[in-house]
Parts: structure tokens; C-alpha cells; sequence
């Protein structure tokens, strides 16, 4: 599938990413469409392992080409043509930067134009709403005053987006509600500390909104690094909730207001969770589970389970070791 939002290179050849790399090249210089995630690649892809919490996609993947840290070569089959690197997520920004140029190219958008409301669709334009070049817009939607929906956005039927909202890199579904001051598509906070300046990481991925969503006031979701950053149909999100890269939220999922995301965590289904509390990145909370407010997670949350206090712990068990002395 091809990105929208952002070029990608065609010419890459697998002696250009060792040279990047400072690798010593290779006779067979065959040619390498792109760089995904393990259970994403291709044959002619190159992907990458760093942890072993993707041990599993290893089974799925179909690169022939990936890198990794010499003490998770053991893992990977003899078949494929391995790139030792000391720094695996280093390495990929760098390749992801190789085929896609324009990734950090995150100023304003130049192409828009003045959006005017439009019988023939039932579309309603407050004022200086803005849209770039490619945008879709669906029949009987609504964007309040001062809006910017930067160029190839896609916006499904029945949608309401309130004032001051900035949008791109993302496709919403139908009947969504996006609420006054979001901020829906821009680059995640992804980099790498260094000694003399931080290392920003490209983020080429998209936001997917689904059917029936509602998107609270003040609302902040980053792009998906290399994946897409994804809400499922019928989530509603209360305000000032921070979405990082990646993250993954299911349908019919309960979010109340300050709560906050870290990177790559995977949300499940008919989730609830209360105010302010955090996520800490690369979790799965499972379906129908249920997470007091302020409460901070750090690891995986089964399905139908309820989680109170820091770090979370079952409810009952929460409430047995703070119970409150008459």
C-alpha cells in the first residue's frame, strides 16, 4: 500500500543502506522496496528486530533483509540476510530517513486555500477554515471556525470538526465528532538522547480515526512511526488526551479526561479508563478492562479485569491495601 502523505524513494538498492550504515557492501546489490515492521514486510522489504517482545512477529515476516543486534541473531533464521547493527532503532530512523526523504519536512502547509460551504454536499465552512491540496471531504460535515486540514486528509460523511482544530496526515470515518483545539496527525515525540543533541526519529506513519468517534477538546494524537496510529469505531475520548506513535485503541472504548498514551501500547475493546491516568508505552491491555482514574500501567492487563493505583494492580486489591482506617 502506498503511502499518501508522504514520497517514497524507488531506487533504493540494499549497498546503499549498508553504505548508510557504514557496512561493508555486497556483490549482489538487489534492490529493496521498503522498510516495515516484521509482520508488515514483504519479501522485498527490509524490517527490524530490537526486542524480544516481537520475537512472535518473526513467524509472520517475509523480509529477506533485516537488522538487528548481534545478541538477537540467534533468533533469526540462517535464510535471511542479517545487518548487525550496535543500534537497531537508530539504524532504521536513519533507512526510513533514506526512503523517505520529506519525513521531517513538518512545517505549515503551503497548498491550502480558503474552504467556503457548499450546498451540493451539505457541507458548512466557518470562517478562515483552511484545506490543502487532495483533501476529501464527506457529505454533511461540518468545520468550525479557523480549522486547518492539511493536504490529502480524508474526512468521511456526517463528521463535525470544531474551531481551531489542525489535522493532517490522517483519514476519520463516518459520524465523527472532533471537538474544539484538537490536534490530530503531527509527528510523535520519538528520538534518540545523545551526548551533544537529541536525535529526532522520522514518523512516516498516519492517524485512522474510525466510524462514530468522538475526539475531545485540546485532544493531542501523533502519527504512527512506521505503523499507523489507530481508533477504533465508537471510541470516545474525553478532553486533553495525549495519543503517542502507534497506539492502538479498539472499538467502543471509554477514555476520560488528562489520560495519556505512551508509544506502541495496544488497547482493546470496551475499555474504560479514568481520569489521568498513564499508560507506559509497548503494552496490550486486553478487552472490557477497566482502569481507575490515576492510575499509572506498566505492563499487560489481561481482559475483563479491573486495575486501580500505581503501579496497577487488581482493584480488589488496591482497595484491601489503602483501606482507610475509621
Amino acid at each position: 500500500m502506498n503511502n499518501q502523505f508522504f514520497i517514497k524513494r524507488n531506487n533504493v538498492k540494499i549497498n546503499d543502506i549498508l553504505a548508510l550504515l557504514k557496512q561493508k557492501k555486497i556483490k549482489t546489490n538487489f534492490q529493496v522496496n521498503n522498510i516495515k515492521e516484521l509482520h508488515k514486510s514483504d519479501s522485498k522489504d527490509i524490517s527490524f528486530l530490537h526486542s524480544t517482545k516481537y520475537l512472535k512477529y518473526l513467524k509472520k515476516t517475509k523480509s529477506k533483509v533485516i537488522i538487528t543486534n548481534p545478541k538477537y541473531k540467534k533468533f533469526i533464521s540462517e535464510k535471511v540476510f542479517i545487518i548487525e547493527v550496535p543500534n537497531v532503532l537508530l539504524s532504521v530512523a536513519k533507512i526510513t530517513l533514506l526512503f523517505y526523504p520529506t519525513a521531517f519536512d513538518d512545517v505549515f502547509d503551503k497548498s491550502v486555500k480558503e474552504l467556503k460551504s457548499n450546498r451540493s454536499n451539505r457541507l458548512q465552512a466557518g470562517q478562515n477554515v483552511l484545506v490543502g491540496k487532495n483533501v476529501k471531504i464527506g457529505k454533511n460535515c461540518s468545520i468550525g471556525h479557523n480549522s486547518i486540514l492539511e493536504q490529502n486528509v480524508v474526512i468521511g460523511d456526517n463528521c463535525k470538526i470544531g474551531n481551531n482544530v489542525i489535522i493532517k496526515h490522517s483519514i476519520i470515518g463516518k459520524n465523527t465528532n472532533i471537538l474544539d483545539g484538537a490536534i490530530v496527525g503531527k509527528k510523535g515525540f520519538g528520538f534518540f538522547p545523545g551526548k551533544l543533541k537529541n536525535i529526532r526519529y522520522p514518523h512516516i506513519g498516519a492517524v485512522i480515526i474510525g466510524n462514530n468517534v468522538e475526539i475531545g477538546c485540546n485532544n493531542t494524537i501523533d502519527r504512527g512511526s512506521l505503523s499507523n496510529t489507530i481508533i477504533g469505531d465508537g471510541t470516545f475520548l474525553d478532553n486533553q488526551v495525549h495519543i503517542a506513535h502507534n497506539v492502538k485503541i479498539g472499538k467502543n472504548c471509554i477514555i476520560t479526561g488528562q489520560v495519556g498514551f505512551a508509544g506502541s501500547s495496544i488497547i482493546g475493546n470496551n475499555v474504560m479508563i479514568g481520569g489521568q491516568a498513564g499508560i507506559s508505552g509497548h503494552l496490550i491491555i486486553g478487552d472490557k478492562v477497566q482502569i481507575g482514574g490515576g492510575s499509572g500501567v506498566i505492563k499487560n492487563i489481561p481482559s475483563n479485569t479491573k486495575v486501580m493505583g500505581y503501579p496497577a494492580k487488581d482493584i480488589r486489591k488496591f482497595l484491601k491495601d489503602n483501606k482507610l482506617d475509621d
